[in-house]
């Protein structure tokens, strides 16, 4: 099988780390397609950036239509993600869905550790939307600005553990999920350290997309996620138009 992982941000090291993780994290009979976002902004924090990248990343599934079984968008927080599950006729799982079916298996209650205290209130309403909120520990977050977003794992290391060490004593965590495509892979390196386990949502993503193309469950046609209906339409890329015409 074939799946594609689109990183909704234009930071190519960031690419480099999803697709390091993806391809630790995918079966041997598994081969990972990695993309980056056209144009957009280094990395997402807020609720516009949200939009652009979604739609970045809606035109990066198009361009590449046909040649993969599945997709994962690759940033936290799913910019575009019900959008596109509409759009394509392939299974479509976020980082964030993933990450969180991951740890709902995993224990009662999740803490996410973010890289951004900006980022927080788009990543509840990410949770708000998968109807978990009751299920949500805390957001600890990063408040530096960040030097270098590909160099996050290493800048910050030691912080990132501290706030996931305070999720589980002082919120009750049961599970930490670490979030955003700049620390894919470092659930990886945290292996034993912390008291409970560890998420990644690259990973997670892979492997629950993985299982949904083997399940075969069909697509929709009909319902709230059958394709948007084939109207009039202006200025869009040349194969995202046509799959919105039926006509690729």
């Amino acid at each position: 099988m074939k799946i594609l992982v689109v990183n909704p941000n234009i930071s190519k090291d960031v690419t480099d780390l999803i697709e390091k993780e993806a391809k630790r994290a995918a079966g041997k009979d598994t081969e990972i397609i990695a993309d980056t976002a056209p144009f957009g902004v280094e990395y997402i924090e807020t609720r516009m950036e949200s939009v652009i990248g979604g739609y970045a990343t809606a035109c990066v599934a198009a361009e590449h239509y046909g040649e993969y079984d599945g997709m994962v968008v690759a940033a936290f927080g799913d910019p575009g993600l019900m959008g596109i599950k509409e759009l394509l006729d392939v299974p479509v799982v976020g980082m964030t869905e993933g990450a969180l079916a991951s740890a709902c298996l995993l224990g009662q209650r999740f803490s996410i550790i973010a890289i951004s205290d900006r980022i927080s209130a788009w990543y509840r309403e990410t949770v708000q939307r998968s109807c978990l909120l009751d299920r949500l520990a805390s957001i600890r977050s990063l408040k530096d600005p960040l030097r270098n977003v590909g160099t996050v794992q290493e800048d910050y290391r030691d912080r990132l553990v501290e706030l996931a060490e305070e999720a589980v004593k002082k919120d009750g965590a049961d599970v930490i999920i670490l979030a955003g495509a700049p620390l894919a892979g470092l659930a990886r390196e945290l292996d034993g350290e912390l008291p409970v386990p560890v998420v990644d949502g690259v990973s997670s993503a892979v492997k629950h997309c993985e299982s949904l193309i083997a399940l075969k469950p069909g697509i929709a046609r009909a319902g709230s996620f059958a394709k948007p209906p084939v109207k009039p339409n202006k200025g869009l890329p040349e194969k995202l138009a046509a799959i919105l015409n039926r006509t690729l």
